[in-house]
């Protein structure tokens, strides 16, 4: 499955656009449904703490990938500041959500 990055980093300037932003919002529902679903379906922490990982990674993976576009083509620089911040506030929700203690 490809991220909203991946998806449009060939024209980046329609994520500014409204119907845009709202369908990526949508799309962030769903996943957020999805995992819940999950969750409850198994009411395993560990499932959860499995699939916070696995979204931290696809995230870096993202994230490596805007780097190397970067070095090779001269893409946009990645926003590692935004990204970091995103990454540990996402963390922080899903374990308060989860009832997970860091």
């Amino acid at each position: 499955m490809k991220s909203t990055r991946e998806i449009f980093k060939n024209n980046s300037s329609l994520l500014q656009e409204p119907e845009v932003i709202e369908l990526l919002e949508y799309c962030d529902e769903l996943e957020t449904e999805i995992i819940e679903f999950k969750f409850e379906k198994s009411n395993s922490k560990e499932l959860a703490m499995l699939d916070m990982l696995q979204e931290v990674i696809k995230g870096c993976n993202d994230l490596e990938k805007e780097q190397t576009a970067h070095d090779r083509f001269g893409y946009e620089v990645p926003q590692y500041q935004e990204v970091i911040l995103s990454l540990k506030k996402y963390i922080l929700d899903r374990c308060r959500d989860e009832k997970i203690w860091l």
